[in-house]
């Protein structure tokens, strides 16, 4: 009899771990109704596989244990990750900026995208510290016959190249905080509810920071890989975006949880809105 109840015990924890990983989290109530158990053998359950370090107890529930991310890929290993997801966000997010307005876009494959996609948007002043942004806006302007008449002004910041390509330190932060624009757009590592936008790189998320700080209004754009992803170094919380645009593969308990901190855009299902004159609403 005992030998039964341990293994009945062990299937049981075996499908909570699946559970946590396949949603990103599961409540107590929710696994009482599916494994047909009392409120205390999930708890004990969810106890036991904390001890294995397999999950992480919250309130209500467990989630995966995230272990932070110190691996920085370059730039050209992240470019073929995702690429439809990304090109389908760059279309979604492009509305957002106005034309006119001065907006930022961080380094970042998504954000790359996201530049090819505001070459006709007049009038815009860009400031980036992507090297790979500002050759997109470069090489448009060096290959049109004429200068074109609304071509984008283009700021880079200067700073130390990072592996995937963007400029950080202390040339880039004194370079920034002493902007304003009205949307950053930002690439992240990684998004999670408890470690907000974060990133392997310690210089990076620094620079990161002074960009939040800079900016009217925050654009998120990352695909659905990102959320759960944590880095070595947070330089955000939700509460301080504004919106987030991703793609549909983003899984149903996420959309929940990033709506009741900002605008949740996924491309193919639901509209940018337009940005308004100036760039202040979203």
């Amino acid at each position: 009899m005992s030998e039964n109840q341990n293994l009945l015990a062990e299937q049981r924890r075996a499908l909570i771990i699946d559970e946590v990983r396949r949603r990103g989290g599961v409540r107590v109530n929710e696994l009482t109704r599916k494994l047909g158990v009392s409120d205390m053998t999930v708890r004990r359950d969810l106890d036991a596989l904390a001890r294995q370090g397999v999950v992480e107890k919250v309130h209500g529930g467990a989630v995966p244990v995230v272990e932070a991310s110190t691996h920085e890929p370059g730039f050209e290993a992240k470019s073929g990750l995702e690429l439809t997801a990304k090109e389908d966000i760059a279309r979604a997010a492009a509305p957002l900026a106005a034309p006119g307005t001065a907006i930022a876009l961080s380094g970042g494959t998504t954000t790359f995208a996201l530049a090819k996609e505001l070459l006709d948007v007049p009038d815009l002043t860009v400031v980036t510290n992507s090297v790979r942004v500002a050759d997109v806006f470069h090489a448009a302007q060096r290959g049109a016959a004429t200068s074109r008449q609304g071509a984008a002004t283009v700021v880079l910041t200067g700073g130390v190249r990072t592996p995937s390509d963007s400029l950080v330190g202390p040339v880039a932060d004194q370079a920034i905080a002493a902007l304003h624009f009205d949307v950053l757009f930002l690439g992240v590592h990684g998004i999670s509810p408890e470690a907000g936008l974060s990133t392997p790189n310690l210089a990076e998320a620094e620079t990161n920071r002074r960009l939040v700080q800079s900016a009217r209004r925050v654009v998120v754009v990352a695909d659905h890989t990102k959320w759960g992803t944590v880095g070595l170094s947070s330089f955000a919380t939700l509460d301080q975006v504004d919106a987030l645009v991703t793609d549909g593969g983003l899984p149903v308990e996420a959309r929940a949880e990033v709506a009741e901190h900002m605008r949740l855009v996924v491309a193919g299902e639901t509209e940018a809105p337009e940005a308004p004159e100036g760039g202040t609403d979203i």
